[in-house]
């Protein structure tokens, strides 16, 4: 029997390069570009005819919500962002399609700096920075970019980076981009943060420049924190500056919901915090807050925002009624918290183990071959409805399947416990060894058709 190209996708991850390395060629013939991407496959791209729209790029259709339509079937979906349940509140959904019926997609025109400013806008930042506890804010249209660009802005080539690293690929990109020096300490060991702290204080005393830390408040994938105390804690012996990416903490984390910095009373020793609409807000944008001074900087030259368009208003009045509901209606996030620990707390007693996650974000880990992962997937999409992601090495350890689970406020205990189950029965069947099989079989099975991947 031949063997599915699909079986082999998942250990597609281990292969991607992530370094850019150059090298030296004797001279050739030029070559169009075109011509060497037309027959170039990446470390997944070589497998889109037979992932794409089942394993990548799905297709999930309906209404925003924990019950959508995938491949045509009713599934029961926990790989939606909105933590809150925002993305189709009704009210939300009113607020966003008056601001469109007044405003029009296109107002206003131009850059902030050039001819994009409404007070609209500024009402927003204002309303940011003091629900984060900053002195002013920055809005930006989008979280990667914004990202990349808030760390080109900050630092010169005098001055060392130092991150985190599991940190996400926008702050990679984004110290990619640095000229100077950059260190990289293991994910969450505060041993390893000092011994690159040390390294890069020696380097920075050299070239008169400074310090950056860069970590994450919640890390997306594992669900952990970052050990933002003990980090600010560092500070008084290594003077340096702390960027938090909040992106998975705002609106979640904290009394209030004003992020990780607020959960461990240290919203006062992050220096710029940084945050993305695309979670709690369930809405395009992100933001940006700090000092007055450092804002102010940054509005002139952050090339992301400095060229290009500002941000619609209907996105910037569907912003504003989200924050209004995030501060005033505390029952979004205590029902989020009531799934979450439902879940978490129940996959744990079957005997699923769901890492150190200590927020909303929960993988379970499943032990078995990468190779497997792929049966695995389609039996909880196809045999218990149920949609999720599944992560493999090198993001997870070898021989380790992770499926990545997104609680929100508008899922529900019935959700859960057919969740848990469902889990339960995958690590039951994989333990018997009924995924021992080619793929063929679990595709035949359940009539997934090849042409239609």
């Amino acid at each position: 029997m031949v063997t599915h190209p699909l079986k082999y996708f998942f250990n597609s991850f281990r292969f991607i390069p992530l370094r850019n390395y150059t090298k030296t060629f004797k001279h050739k013939d030029m070559t169009d570009i075109f011509d060497k991407l037309r027959d170039k496959k990446s470390a997944l791209g070589q497998y889109r005819s037979v992932a794409h729209g089942y394993i990548s790029f799905p297709k999930l259709e309906g209404p925003i919500g924990p019950m959508m339509t995938f491949r045509g079937k009713e599934v029961l979906t926990w790989s939606i962002n909105s933590y809150l349940g925002l993305a189709n509140h009704p009210e939300v959904r009113k607020a966003d399609a008056d601001a469109a019926k007044e405003w029009g997609l296109a107002y206003p025109m131009g850059a902030r700096m050039m001819s994009g400013q409404t007070k609209y806008h500024e009402q927003l930042e204002q309303e940011l920075a003091d629900f984060v506890c900053k002195e002013k804010a920055y809005l930006l249209n989008y979280g990667y970019q914004g990202m990349v660009s808030i760390i080109q802005s900050l630092v010169d080539r005098n001055d060392v980076i130092v991150y985190d690293s599991e940190s996400h690929a926008c702050i990679l990109d984004g110290c990619q981009l640095h000229f100077g020096k950059r260190f990289v300490f293991e994910h969450n060991n505060m041993e390893s943060l000092k011994k690159q702290l040390e390294h890069a204080k020696k380097v920075a005393e050299k070239t008169n420049g400074g310090i950056l830390v860069i970590t994450e408040g919640v890390f997306g994938m594992a669900g952990d924190l970052g050990k933002l105390d003990e980090i600010v804690a560092l500070k008084k012996d290594y003077s340096f500056r702390l960027l938090i990416d909040d992106a998975h903490g705002f609106g979640t984390m904290g009394e209030k919901g004003a992020g990780t910095g607020e959960h461990f009373k240290v919203q006062d020793g992050i220096d710029v915090y940084f945050s993305t609409f695309a979670k709690s807000m369930a809405l395009i944008g992100a933001f940006v807050a700090a000092e007055k001074k450092i804002i102010d900087y940054l509005q002139y030259v952050m090339r992301s925002q400095v060229f290009a368009k500002s941000l619609p208003m209907p996105m910037v009045i569907g912003a504003l009624k989200r924050l209004d509901m995030l501060r005033s209606d505390p029952s979004h996030k205590a029902n989020l918290w009531k799934v979450v620990n439902a879940l978490q707390s129940g996959l744990t007693k079957m005997g699923l183990d769901i890492g150190e996650t200590n927020s909303s974000v929960t993988p379970v880990y499943i032990k078995g071959p990468a190779e497997l992962a792929g049966n695995m997937l389609i039996e909880i999409r196809e045999f218990h409805k149920i949609f999720c992601s599944v992560v493999v090495y090198p993001v997870v350890p070898k021989d380790v399947v992770m499926f990545r689970l997104i609680p929100t406020a508008v899922h529900n205990l019935e959700h859960v416990e057919r969740t848990i189950a469902a889990f339960k029965d995958l690590k039951d069947k994989l333990e018997a060894g009924y995924f021992n099989k080619p793929i063929e079989e679990f595709i035949a099975k359940y009539n997934v058709k090849i042409e239609d991947f």
